[in-house]
């Protein structure tokens, strides 16, 4: 059997078991799924200084939990708090949301737009595709208005707004695949794919596909087994 962990850089326990279910979801059989939950942050990280704050606390999470036998990591944040820190003292695989989503929407060379409920991250997301060498693909950010705490605490609400972002996405700024960015937006993600001709990313599941390319194999007798 092997273990993703799942780090949720944001303080709510029902977010984490939200990004759990998506990740066990996209796991073949044979892969558990398994989460922690960051415990000084927000609820939900939505600016620049929460998700600096955030990285600590995911290398602190890490650090309470790398003895439990993983077979990769997973960091559970539009942003990917940590990821560096976390990789820096492990040689499993570790991957952030925001990066495998990006590398997936751009494979074959696809123009990308991202769809998200904070504005205040922009610049983080935006330095995220030019670290990826994707910025000449990258279509830009699409924003829902309002508060994005309230927003996300409003599913229909939320579900609205993300699809209108998705299609100035698509119509306005003609990409070819959409991410829905945010670890909290995971399942809204999942919900609003099936209603665009364009591929619409949830970023967990993304993160998923990634990491199990890069795990290791699980063993002959453990695939017998299973």
């Amino acid at each position: 059997m092997r273990n993703i962990l799942v780090i949720n850089p944001n303080s709510s326990r029902a977010t984490t078991s939200m990004m759990v279910n998506i990740a066990a979801d996209e796991a073949p059989a044979g892969v558990a799924v398994s989460g922690l939950t960051a415990q000084r942050a927000p609820l939900m990280i939505v600016n620049q200084q929460e998700l600096d704050a955030a990285a600590l606390e995911v290398e602190a999470t890490w650090r309470s939990a790398q003895a439990e036998g993983w077979s990769g990591v997973i960091i559970s944040a539009f942003g990917d708090p940590g990821v560096h820190l976390v990789r820096r003292t492990t040689d499993l695989p570790v991957v952030g949301i925001c990066e495998s989503s990006m590398l997936e929407a751009a494979e074959g060379g696809r123009r990308f737009g991202i769809a998200t409920v904070t504005p205040d991250l922009a610049d983080a997301i935006n330095g995220k595709a030019r670290e990826l060498g994707l910025a000449e693909l990258f279509t830009g950010i699409r924003l829902t208005s309002g508060d994005p705490r309230a927003l996300t605490a409003d599913p229909q609400a939320l579900d609205a707004a993300l699809a209108q972002a998705v299609r100035q996405c698509i119509e306005q700024d003609q990409a070819e695949a959409v991410i829905i960015g945010g670890g909290p937006l995971g399942q809204a993600a999942l919900q609003l794919a099936p209603r665009f001709q364009v591929p619409v990313i949830a970023p967990i599941s993304a993160a998923v596909r990634r990491l199990l390319r890069l795990m290791a194999p699980a063993p002959a007798s453990a695939m017998a087994q299973g």
